[in-house]
């Protein structure tokens, strides 16, 4: 688990974001009129936004050293299978076919055993990134809609969403920063956010838990 990681999740939940925030942005409401037909247009990176909060950054953190464990495992049983692929190799021509069929039952099995433990990690990280990026989300559509409301804007674009429609924006229109910096205002981290822990023996992992084996 690491940036890349609830980044890649972000992405699924920015579109819906963005519409819910337009919309209520284009309501009229009490505390501000309606904007007019010559209201200005934004830009906002949904997905650089959410990690780059402070209550993103340590929510990545955490995800990473809860995971952390797990996806050890499965490298160590990655290992394992190579290892093994190795042994069957040297063992051509030189080996009983007792023993080429018992390494091979051990590496089925070994794969087997990766290939389940894979998936559980996979569905578990998702489930739980899913759960950070509805907290973060909600909350960040509502400084997005008050930043809009009090901006002039009638629309605001996501510039990470998948299939957008953009070509080109000027850097002054978009207001990425503006929306992390309001977060992390209204929505401060006790403590601020601690720096991601890996695991000791193995380096950072790749941007989705899955590590391919080579099967024996």
């Amino acid at each position: 688990m690491n940036s890349r990681l609830i980044m890649h999740t972000a992405a699924l939940a920015a579109a819906g974001l963005l519409i819910v925030a337009v919309v209520r942005a284009q309501s009229p409401s009490a505390a501000a009129p309606a904007p007019s037909a010559t209201g200005k247009v934004g830009v906002i990176n949904i997905r650089g936004a959410i990690g780059s909060t402070a209550e993103g950054k340590q929510a990545q953190a955490e995800l990473q050293s809860q995971f952390a464990p797990r996806q050890t495992e499965l490298e160590n049983l990655n290992k394992q299978i190579n290892d093994l692929r190795q042994r069957l190799a040297a063992c051509e021509g030189k080996c009983s076919q007792d023993e080429i069929q018992r390494l091979t039952t051990q590496g089925q099995r070994l794969t087997q055993q990766f290939d389940r433990k894979n998936n559980e990690l996979q569905e578990d990280s998702n489930a739980a990134l899913g759960d950070v990026i509805d907290r973060i989300g909600k909350k960040m559509v509502d400084v997005l809609d008050r930043y809009a409301r009090e901006n002039g804007y009638t629309m605001v674009l996501d510039s990470s969403a998948q299939n957008n429609p953009i070509l080109y924006f000027s850097t002054q229109v978009d207001f990425t920063q503006d929306i992390v910096r309001l977060y992390d205002q209204a929505y401060p981290v006790k403590g601020g956010a601690p720096a991601p822990q890996k695991p000791a023996a193995k380096p950072a992992p790749s941007s989705t838990p899955t590590t391919n084996p080579t099967k024996p």
